[in-house]
């Protein structure tokens, strides 16, 4: 199943308050593999970024000032998203945005019914425990010390790792990875073989119980009455 795990970043928390998409970051994934497939854009808002909103992602106005409208990129967005599968983290807010786009240049929104909203996904999963993107990564071990400010392809990148692991980690399945010359071939996909870990042969342990260990076990013995194994059948 191909899906695209996607971020945004924005001038504000509302599409409806007039606030714009600035930036979106895509990673492809194909069985819960990513595929290397990105789309990444930044897009000029036509407005002022409140300085709130640069706090956290960094994207001044000279910054965006010659970057693309978002119709200018548009196609290129909605080819690579194509019939795939979204997944994004806190999915209505992206959402809203994205569609608020679509419907400023004319062109149908994007059903929610094609969304998996991983906070709703990590809320059922571990309930009462915190949901955000900063507390999954440190819930499943995912490295997130390069992560200085909000941005879309990177939180994608990081989201993706977290989506592995809330929907069962690696192995998900009992299909075997296709091989790279069978996927492009045709041909019927061979099984990957994984190397043995090479680790130095060590003898086996003698283990022999002592002269006092051996007492004490007699000891114990003769104080149980009419042991079943003296008993006579």
């Amino acid at each position: 199943m191909r899906e695209i795990i996607f971020d945004t970043e924005t001038t504000g928390l509302s599409p409806d308050e007039g606030h714009r998409m600035v930036e979106i970051g895509c990673i492809e994934m194909v069985g819960r593999m990513a595929t290397g497939r990105t789309f990444h854009a930044f897009f000029n808002p036509q407005m002022p970024m409140p300085p709130e909103a640069e706090r956290v992602h960094g994207h001044s106005d000279a910054f965006l000032a010659d970057k693309p409208l978002f119709h200018e990129r548009a196609g290129e967005l909605l080819e690579f998203l194509g019939d795939a599968q979204l997944v994004a983290h806190n999915a209505g807010f992206d959402m809203r945005f994205v569609n608020a786009e679509l419907a400023r240049i004319e062109l149908p929104p994007i059903p929610m019914a094609r969304v998996v909203d991983t906070v709703a996904m990590a809320r059922s999963k571990f309930p009462g425990s915190p949901a955000s993107l900063d507390a999954l990564c440190k819930r499943f071990g995912v490295d997130r010390s390069h992560r200085v400010l909000h941005g879309a392809l990177l939180d994608a990148e990081l989201l993706a790792q977290v989506y592995i692991e809330l929907t069962g980690g690696r192995q998900i399945g009992l299909g075997l990875a296709d091989d790279s010359d069978a996927a492009s071939s045709g041909t019927p996909a061979r099984p990957r073989l994984i190397p043995a870990v090479q680790r130095p042969h060590r003898l086996p342990r003698q283990f022999v119980a002592t002269a006092e260990e051996l007492a004490v076990h007699q000891e114990f013995l003769a104080k149980i009455k009419q042991p079943l194994w003296l008993s006579k059948r």
